[in-house]
């Protein structure tokens, strides 16, 4: 090798390792980084049991989340051992091993393998993964596991575009609670008992998700998913659709409320014997207004008098079993959205009357699919 090649293999080696060393040092300042970014609780909304994400899983509330959470603490440090091994050898070569301004130029001695290193560092990995597999085989199959006898409490999960229905089969009179607004329904559950949760998708792939549950399962057209939890944890806790599923993925937001026995027994009589009484319909502006599709009101603009409580002949056009309603912004007194209630399915009827607003310029829009239907409201004097 001539003098000037020798030099440029030099040259470029010395760029290997300094590449390596800064590559190094920016994972190190990357984690450093994320842990210094990571939330915390006097900026994150967390709901009760819970705590704002980090390194590691938020507090399971539910039996099989415990199982889970009991296998990641394994998987991380196992990742922290390798990742503070291979930087560290790492460093150690190119410190260990650089050229330095006395030695003679020309090449070191040459190694060309090592029988027992490429064992272990083969044999080592291979035993690692293996024992990983095993564990979460076994976590896994505990979780997924579905006992033959069913549960006395199910509920049935159903997401569409965007919001959730929850069912409670099982009770008698059967119980429907549909989701409106950004807050979405809320499933009750006993605590210290099996639940079997049945999903449900009525249009496109949804994915039900409550982060302190530590476990997410896909809502698939077609098929039923399902799967138990116990609750040992008291609380409400929120959860959402973790699967992108069109304009209005943010908005599908349910909640999770654990109580005991006794509670849950009474809030089914409450639900059972609730009958709201009728009120005579009022003297009114009346506008009929029709729900076309998930993005359609038919007019989109409406106007009506000033001081005059609306009544709104509401038609939902829409396909069988999707639901849709009639709301306004801030046109309760307390400056709170006004919402009509119930939603009407897929080819129903509804008849919602809304208070009297004085004069100005409002936003209409149905409160199950916020951010797609909306339309104009014009009161004037």
């Amino acid at each position: 090798m001539s003098l000037v090649g020798f030099r440029k293999s030099q040259t470029s080696r010395l760029r290997t390792r300094w590449l390596a060393v800064t590559t190094a040092l920016a994972a190190v300042a990357a984690v450093a980084l994320i842990y210094g970014c990571s939330p915390d609780s006097a900026t994150l909304p967390v709901t009760s049991g819970g705590q704002p994400p980090g390194f590691f899983p938020v507090e399971p509330i539910t039996q099989q989340g415990g199982a889970i959470a009991a296998v990641y603490p394994i998987v991380f440090y196992i990742a922290v051992a390798v990742f503070i091994l291979v930087e560290g050898l790492l460093l150690w070569i190119v410190f260990r091993y650089r050229r330095r301004p006395a030695q003679a130029a020309e090449l070191p001695p040459q190694t060309h393998g090592h029988n027992l290193l490429e064992v272990l560092w083969t044999a080592i990995p291979a035993l690692i993964v293996t024992g990983l597999f095993i564990g979460t085989v076994n976590t896994l199959a505990h979780v997924e596991n579905l006992p033959e006898d069913e549960p006395e409490v199910v509920v049935d999960v159903t997401g569409f575009q965007w919001q959730w229905r929850f069912d409670y089969p099982n009770e008698d009179p059967p119980l429907s609670f549909l989701g409106s607004g950004t807050q979405g329904p809320t499933m009750v559950v006993p605590v210290d008992e099996r639940i079997r949760i049945r999903l449900h998708a009525q249009d496109v792939i949804h994915s039900f998700y409550v982060p302190q549950f530590l476990y997410k399962k896909d809502v698939i057209p077609g098929r039923v998913n399902e799967f138990e939890v116990v609750v040992e944890t008291p609380g409400i806790y929120s959860g959402q659709c973790a699967e992108f599923c069109g304009l209005g993925h943010a908005d599908m937001f349910f909640s999770v409320e654990a109580v005991s026995r006794a509670d849950y027994e009474a809030w089914v009589t409450e639900q059972q014997t609730a009958e709201p009484t009728p009120e005579p319909p009022p003297d009114g502006h009346t506008i009929e207004v029709t729900a076309v599709d998930v993005f359609t009101f038919d007019p989109p603009a409406l106007t009506a008098p000033a001081d005059t409580p609306i009544i709104f002949e509401f038609h939902n056009a829409d396909a069988p079993a999707v639901p849709h309603d009639v709301s306004i912004e801030a046109a309760n007194p307390d400056g709170t959205d006004w919402i009509g209630l119930p939603p009407a399915q897929g080819g129903e009827d509804a008849v919602y009357v809304a208070p009297a607003l004085p004069a100005g310029s409002y936003e209409f829009y149905c409160s199950i699919h916020p951010t797609t239907m909306r339309g104009t409201l014009s009161v004037g004097p």
